[in-house]
């Protein structure tokens, strides 16, 4: 039994053990021993082997045959295909700068090397376009720096000593499920559990209270809860007057925002929002758990700045299991020494940055100088998973850009790819992994040998650096080189955690003090060492120093909202029958009222717009979503009509606020019968 950890880009982060005979996986299931997987794998992950050994996966280097996008390639060998890239590289290089070549990478492997080590220090060195990937996280991560200074929080596991937990924007029984165990053991013990999202999900269903809020008006309603709080006397004075500045500011901004006035922007009652703001303030430990929903609107990280106001007024971070639970991908990267795996000091210095939301408009800009010529695509499949899906195909569609794709399967982005390069499953590398939903760390030990002429992310960097004449040494280090170095930072969090006890015992628990409170006496990490209210960084860069509304979106049109579903991953299993079988069909969650107002029925095929474009879903009427909003999934799916598409065929590369992401849910649609 060989054990290792899920690649794939969720906060669980499972550990599994992998059974293998005569060189073959045969079982691969979640790891017993670990405290946070406990043995199970969801639904999109049991049956992970289908994908190693399914037949359509790519094992040897391919090159184009035929037009872009048509999907047509014929076998080359590894010699040929990093020659002719070489080759090409190196004549646009020559031409118009390295900077015409542009990386572009995500979390399709998210593991500590994997995902960015050795590409970074080739990209770095040679002066490619700096991607900037910011889709998911990024925003979130800065509007709560705004506030607290860190995009963490408490450790998530010790919501099992809250006794009101408020799940905001995170269909947790769907995206986060082995965290629901302890959701269920908090309420055991007292907990109410409240769920604010603008879709019944599964986990609404499951709470105790679903506030069903308008898309976007989540800082909204944040303030008019302060509101309630001030105007009470259920602010915890003491703990804003040792740890907090800009409270006075605040306390001015907040009495625009009675809960007469926040009930008709964000659609919740004024009752509910005075038994929130009362039962909140109150009742402690309190814990507010947001996640990815809140930052994908215009206004992301306003939104998240303006909530983490709440528990510095409650004095929530007094408490064990009280205060904020977010992402802990910072908790284990500080104690990590990412530097001695990134090597930034390599860097050619001055080069652009690009962000990742707007691949299709930076391919299909005439007067970017100089324009991107080469793209390498790796862990990613932009064509499905950035806005703009009609512009993105047509960047990639150009005859005269030069893309690469290392992927497992010829996705939708390998279909117009020049070289496909047989890429590693999860279970054939080996990678240190960090997980953004506990503090458990894991290594990924190879299981099985890679299948055909597949190779890991770092040996494809190795083989490229090579081709290109590259001579550094530091450019072909071992994985396991570098992996060491990360764990020898010298971090308290790190003590006894060796490569070799990774190896034997597979997980380990960094070593997060005993009743660990981040911030119950202060020492937030903002510039001022307080929690800032009203933020002086924030002014400076233009933005509003206090809390706000921001901009809420609103437009003619229903505002469309996206997820995932239980048994589907994004792309990365579209083409598997078991998945595709169960959820692989656009559909569109409707409201009864909105389906009457535009003439479609349950059942019915309709044909859905916005300024970017349209497609064909099955309609859904739902009481899921309210009147106004309608719901889709995402991912590589088959439309109702039976062509494959992204539901970004609808979504525009709109910034946000702050921190780089896409306003992704500021998307308004029409409906209409497809006839």
């Amino acid at each position: 039994m060989i054990r290792g950890a899920c690649g794939h880009d969720c906060p669980d982060t499972c550990a599994w053990v992998v059974e293998v005979q005569d060189g073959r996986a045969v079982s691969l299931g979640g790891d017993p021993e670990h405290p946070f997987t406990r043995g199970t794998l969801c639904a999109k992950v049991n049956h992970y082997l289908e994908r190693v050994y399914h037949p359509e996966r790519v094992l040897h280097p391919l090159r184009r045959v035929g037009a872009k996008g048509g999907g047509r390639f014929e076998r080359v060998s590894w010699d040929e295909a990093l020659t002719d890239i070489a080759q090409r590289w190196q004549a646009i290089i020559a031409e118009s700068g390295a900077e015409a070549i542009l990386p572009h990478s995500s979390a399709g492997v998210q593991g500590l090397i994997q995902m960015q080590s050795l590409d970074l220090r080739l990209f770095g060195r040679i002066g490619a376009s700096r991607l900037d990937r910011a889709i998911c996280g990024h925003v979130a991560s800065a509007g709560l720096k705004s506030t607290i200074g860190v995009g963490s929080g408490i450790d998530p596991e010790d919501i099992v000593h809250s006794r009101f937990i408020v799940l905001w924007g995170t269909n947790t029984i769907v995206t986060n499920l082995h965290f629901w165990p302890y959701v269920r053991e908090a309420r055991r013990r007292g907990a109410t559990v409240v769920v604010i999202d603008p879709v019944k999900t599964r986990t609404a269903e499951e709470a105790d209270w679903h506030l069903p809020i308008r898309p976007g008006t989540d800082a909204a309603f944040a303030l008019g809860v302060m509101h309630i709080m001030v105007r009470d006397g259920l602010v915890d004075h003491d703990y804003v007057t040792r740890y907090a500045t800009g409270y006075d500011a605040l306390v001015e901004r907040v009495r625009r925002y009675p809960p007469s006035a926040v009930a008709s922007l964000t659609g919740i009652s004024a009752d509910d929002i005075e038994r929130f703001a009362r039962t909140y303030a109150t009742t402690h430990p309190s814990l507010l758990r947001p996640l990815i929903g809140l930052e994908h609107h215009r206004n992301g990280a306003m939104q998240f700045r303006t909530i983490a106001c709440l528990p510095v007024l409650s004095g929530a971070w007094r408490h064990r299991g009280g205060g904020l639970a977010r992402s802990t991908h910072a908790l284990h990267f500080a104690a990590l020494d990412m530097a001695a795996v990134e090597l930034p000091q390599h860097d050619t210095p001055g080069v652009r940055t690009l962000n990742m939301r707007d691949i299709g408009r930076d391919l299909c800009d005439p007067d970017m100088a100089p324009p991107v010529r080469a793209l390498l695509v790796y862990g990613a499949n932009p064509a499905v998973s950035m806005p703009n899906q009609s512009q993105v195909l047509r960047g990639l569609a150009r005859t005269d850009l030069f893309t690469v794709v290392h992927d497992l399967f010829v996705t939708d982005t390998a279909r117009y790819a020049d070289y496909v390069l047989p890429a590693t499953s999860q279970i054939e590398h080996l990678d240190l992994s960090p997980a953004w939903g506990h503090l458990h760390l894991a290594l990924n030990r190879p299981a099985i040998a890679p299948q055909g002429e597949s190779v890991s992310n770092t040996e494809l960097f190795r083989r490229l650096a090579a081709a290109l004449g590259r001579t550094e040494p530091w450019l072909f280090e071992s994985d396991e080189s570098m992996l060491r170095a990360a764990l020898a930072s010298g971090h308290p969090w790190l003590d006894g955690i060796t490569y070799e006890r990774l190896w034997a015992e597979g997980h380990v628990r960094l070593n997060r003090p005993d009743d660990w409170r981040p911030f119950a006496e202060g020492g937030f990490p903002t510039p001022s060492g307080k929690a800032e209210l009203y933020s002086d960084a924030l002014a400076a860069a233009g933005h509003d120093p206090l809390p706000a509304p921001g901009d809420i979106t609103s437009a003619s049109g229903l505002q469309l909202i996206t997820g995932k579903t239980l048994h589907f991953l994004n792309s990365g299993y579209s083409h598997i029958d078991r998945h595709r079988r169960r959820t692989g069909t656009l559909t569109i969650d409707v409201h009864a009222d909105d389906a009457r107002a535009h003439g479609v029925s349950d059942g019915e095929l309709v044909r859905v717009r916005s300024g970017q474009g349209t497609l064909d879903a099955i309609c859904r009427v739902s009481d899921r979503v309210q009147p106004g909003v309608v719901f889709m999934p995402y991912g590589g799916l088959v439309d109702g009509a039976g062509a494959r598409h992204s539901v970004n065929v609808l979504t525009a590369e709109a910034p946000t606020d702050w921190g780089g992401g896409s306003g992704l849910y500021s998307t308004f649609v029409a409906l209409e019968p497809a006839r």
